[in-house]
């Protein structure tokens, strides 16, 4: 049994991207980018740690357990790295950009690092990139979330991606209205986000029919808001069922293509949110690619924004193979007008440094598919 590197060993859940699949990577993000900026939304570059209390701020509530702490030396403050970049947009947002017109549209791209994974997503360290809408509460502004979330994944190659849509806020609403103590409050939500039908068979009066009905109703929105409309639910709760139905019919209107279901009693991963969140799949591929929705960037003045992210590590399991790059060998002393010429029709030289004994040989070694010989490219 060879010995094994202690050195090359990495932390359960961070790999090395390698070669072919971090160039591939890296080509992804920068269409994503570009499809952000053609819908008007600008760059920013937050740092990847900050002060704890500012990460922990807004979004980052719900994260907090999921930061990686350091002490820093320099101001023996505490600081943490992001585990989500959402916080760190409204906090410039709130902060450097207060001035700026709203509503204001911001997009970014970076590494994230969680203290663990999930079943899903065992991976801890993973790209993320997206794109937050900040300063208006308009039902314009899901819209413009969601189509651009469509046509982004679209640009780099996911088509049929399903959207499925939460009201994080409905069920706490229900039990509001209801009169329900905190406690059975929590069993109501806890049961509905896990799908527990038998825990909700267990409830009486009038919880226990609406809850087991709003489980019935998760899936296609067409049947979900059927159901939903059938429920006599306290004035909160309509009042957010309605907002439901008016993007929906919007979203008819503008993308009847689109495959829209509904989870109303889901809020895993929605728990800062204060509006329609949403989550993107697409069939056969593990965990969501992204999700987004409506919260509050907090501060001096407290203002709405609606954003989504993409999760790279399943956004990549969505998409087709890189296609093959071609590497074409050209032995020691190849004329550098024709380096360049190759380089201009796409390929990437391998140059030799040194003279082979059997140019053919080396390519193949090198694992070229092409070689440059006698003037002319040969594949091999």
């Amino acid at each position: 049994m060879p010995d094994i590197d202690d050195t090359a060993l990495l932390p359960e859940g961070l790999h090395d991207t390698l070669a072919h699949e971090a160039e591939y990577q890296a080509e992804i993000v920068e269409k994503l980018r570009q499809c952000f900026a053609s819908f008007g939304y600008e760059r920013v570059i937050p740092p990847i740690m900050e002060f704890e209390e500012s990460l922990l701020s807004g979004p980052g509530k719900a994260q907090s357990r999921n930061m990686f702490r350091v002490m820093d030396p320099v101001t023996q403050r505490m600081m943490a790295v992001r585990n989500d970049m959402t916080g760190q947009v409204a906090r410039i947002a709130r902060s450097r950009l207060k001035n700026a017109p709203r509503p204001l549209r911001l997009s970014y791209s970076g590494d994230v690092l969680r203290v663990r994974g999930s079943q899903l997503r065992p991976e801890r360290q993973f790209k993320q990139a997206g794109v937050e809408l900040i300063g208006s509460d308009s039902p314009e502004a899901y819209v413009e979330i969601i189509l651009l979330a469509r046509d982004v994944l679209a640009t780099v190659g996911v088509e049929k991606a399903s959207i499925d849509l939460t009201m994080p806020l409905l069920v706490p609403a229900i039990c509001r209205g209801l009169g329900l103590d905190a406690e059975k409050s929590a069993l109501v939500r806890q049961a509905l986000n896990a799908k527990d039908m038998g825990a909700l068979d267990n409830l009486d009066d009038e919880i226990g029919d609406i809850s087991r009905k709003l489980l019935l109703a998760a899936g296609a929105a067409d049947k979900a808001m059927a159901i939903i409309r059938d429920l006599s639910l306290p004035q909160e709760a309509q009042d957010i069922c309605h907002e439901l139905a008016k993007l929906l019919d919007r979203l008819k209107q503008v993308a009847p293509e689109l495959h829209v279901t509904v989870d109303p009693g889901e809020y895993s991963g929605f728990e800062f949110q204060t509006g329609i969140g949403f989550s993107l799949f697409v069939r056969g591929v593990r965990g969501e690619l992204g999700r987004g929705g409506r919260y509050m960037v907090e501060g001096g003045v407290s203002e709405p924004a609606t954003g989504f992210s993409l999760y790279l590590d399943s956004l990549m399991r969505a998409l087709p193979e890189m296609a093959d790059l071609k590497y074409i060998y050209c032995p020691y002393g190849t004329n550098m007008a024709a380096l360049s010429d190759l380089r201009g029709q796409g390929y990437r030289t391998i140059c030799g440094l040194e003279a082979a004994a059997d140019d053919m040989a080396e390519a193949k070694r090198l694992m070229c598919r092409y070689i440059w010989q006698s003037g002319k490219i040969t594949q091999i």
